[in-house]
């Protein structure tokens, strides 16, 4: 995933994902929406990678759908992400009187 668009994967922006699993003769395609909860890469407990620590890192993106469901995926070069916000800028302090 080129650097650009892993800064811009922060809590609060919202994405659209779309995934592919290829096959012999066809490919399913799947796409996701939601809220980033988090991204990160995470170690995935195989025993045979051989990379750091002799584990296998993925990309992992956590999303909140509209509807409350969380979401995990890993990211791989079938991958597409699409940022569809950023997210919102805060408000100010909480409990902040306007005068």
């Amino acid at each position: 995933m080129v650097e650009p668009l892993r800064r811009q994967l922060v809590p609060g922006a919202c994405v659209e994902v779309t995934q592919q699993i290829p096959h012999r003769d066809r490919v399913w395609t799947q796409v996701v929406r939601g809220t980033v909860v988090s991204f990160g890469q995470k170690p995935t407990g195989s025993w045979f990678a051989h990379s750091r620590n002799h584990t296998l890192w993925l990309d992992r993106l956590i999303l909140r759908a509209d509807d409350g469901e969380i979401i995990a995926l890993n990211l791989d070069e079938y991958s597409v992400v699409k940022i569809e916000s950023e997210p919102k800028a805060q408000a100010g302090p909480a409990g902040a009187a306007a005068t």
